[in-house]
């Protein structure tokens, strides 16, 4: 009887560093993209701050994890 084939443990999409990078990432986006709307401004501005911040700080996370 042949032994059912999954995945493998090495076929992950990311690497637990690179997925830790982009969680941390994601969620200083978030607070950023909040605490400026919660500061009066538009909900276009809020996103537009929490999307810069998001990716101006995975490459210092990138630097600085690992």
């Amino acid at each position: 009887m042949p032994s059912p084939s999954g995945p493998t443990p090495s076929s992950s999409l990311l690497s637990v560093r690179s997925t830790l990078v982009l969680l941390i990432g994601a969620l200083i986006g978030v607070l950023v993209g909040g605490l400026t709307h919660l500061d009066g401004n538009s909900p276009a501005a809020s996103v537009l701050a929490g999307l810069l911040v998001a990716g101006a700080s995975i490459p210092v996370l990138h630097n600085l994890v690992g």
